[in-house]
């Protein structure tokens, strides 16, 4: 009887430590998730009604989760060697900015930088907007 009551109690403990994540924890799983080229994983981050904006175009590219499903799965398909590196972050209130530099985008060698703006709800991701040079 002691040995159920310890694990009840430390899976209370567990679950509560883990229903109270950070922005910040959300995004960097979501980013580990990107790097590992995990679809399942990193879609776990999204809201259901998750928004992907381009800044410079002021444009929606993606809306919700099948169609940011549908555009990663297609990304990560093509980038055997994907990895994501952030060169600075920055967390204010419910957004996370990154400064990233990724390498392996659809098999290039090149690398690019870019601005990611994460706005996240409830442990979720419900906005991401990219700022490119």
């Amino acid at each position: 009887m002691k040995y159920i009551l310890l694990f009840l109690f430390l899976n209370f403990i567990t679950m509560n430590f883990a229903q109270n994540l950070t922005v910040e924890q959300v995004v960097q799983s979501n980013l580990e998730a990107y790097n590992n080229r995990d679809i399942e994983k990193f879609m776990s981050w999204f809201s259901e009604d998750v928004e992907l904006y381009s800044f410079s175009e002021m444009k929606l590219i993606a809306s919700g989760k099948p169609a940011i499903e549908k555009l990663y799965k297609e990304l990560f398909a093509a980038s055997p060697n994907l990895n994501s590196t952030i060169l600075k972050r920055i967390v204010f209130d419910n957004k996370v900015i990154d400064h990233e530099s990724i390498v392996g985008r659809k098999g290039s060698k090149d690398i690019l930088e870019l601005i990611m703006i994460y706005e996240v709800k409830n442990e979720k991701i419900i906005k991401m907007t990219v700022v490119k040079k």
